[in-house]
């Protein structure tokens, strides 16, 4: 019989036996040293934002103060809720035919040999360089800003699906073929299964393209947004209150993609067990 004292020696607490037998326990203690490590860095990013003159840089305590302010005059929650409508509008669109096109391009050789050129081009093209012509196309409003945030997001979103379909072994393919599966059913029941964790690791990366594309298109129309706040209290160098608007973009995207990680935990269990 083995001996617990023995045991208990040979995997102290916190070993990495005692983590993978206590997962609960681990993820509780990451989260106290995660928590610790931010406070520490709020407690010197007050410190030492003090001594820089407030023109180049500021410090939690002023930047707090500076939200309170924004937020009870009213333009920190209309700029967020605008930023936020285009934001999943144009995300929510991306998706929807990133995961089409990947499935069709991934699985049809076809459409591959004439899409491959275009998406490598419209990837590749800087969009910074197109966001003056769209602004031509659909004017300073909304339109702008949700086509920019939808062209931005859409590729990886594309591109992951449809290497997830390319990577699918041909033996999955076969097996829906011997059981004489039509071609939806090889989509519905092998093929999307198959590729759900390049769908969701594609809508991770999209996440961030997104907000990327919110904050170009809101800089050059600087109508509204959050996007516009930056460009309205950088004009009046107002660092405390600039940086407002940037932390929560900062919060915004780390929450978005924390909840697809939670969504796809559901979805791909398997997945989220191995990182």
């Amino acid at each position: 019989m083995k001996n617990p004292a023995t045991s208990s020696a040979a995997h102290p607490p916190g070993s990495l036996a005692d983590t993978t037998r206590d997962p609960a326990g681990a993820g509780a203690r990451l989260g106290r040293i995660r928590l610790v490590s931010i406070v520490m860095v709020l407690i010197v990013w007050e410190i030492l934002g003090r001594r820089i003159n407030p023109l180049f840089m500021s410090y939690p305590s002023a930047i707090a103060k500076a939200a309170v302010s924004m937020a009870a005059s009213g333009e920190l929650l209309t700029a967020l809720r605008s930023s936020l409508v285009t934001l999943v509008a144009g995300f929510f669109i991306a998706s929807v035919i990133g995961i089409a096109l990947g499935l069709l391009i991934g699985r049809y050789r076809a459409i591959d040999a004439a899409t491959d050129w275009l998406v490598n081009a419209l990837y590749a093209t800087p969009l910074i360089a197109v966001i003056p012509l769209i602004i031509l196309w659909f004017g300073l409003g909304d339109s702008a800003k949700l086509f920019i945030v939808t062209i931005l997001a859409v590729f990886p979103v594309l591109i992951n699906t449809a290497a997830g379909v390319r990577n699918l072994p041909r033996a999955l393919i076969d097996v829906g073929a011997a059981f004489a599966a039509n071609e939806r059913q090889v989509f519905v029941k092998i093929i999307l299964p198959a590729v759900l964790p390049y769908i969701m690791t594609g809508l991770r990366l999209g996440i961030g393209r997104a907000i990327i594309g919110m904050v170009a298109a809101e800089f050059f129309t600087a109508i509204t947004g959050l996007g516009a706040l930056i460009v309205k209290y950088g004009n009046q160098y107002d660092t405390a209150a600039m940086f407002v608007p940037i932390l929560i973009l900062m919060l915004l995207g780390v929450t978005l993609t924390a909840l697809v990680r939670h969504l796809e935990e559901r979805l791909a269990p398997w997945r989220g067990h191995h990182e």
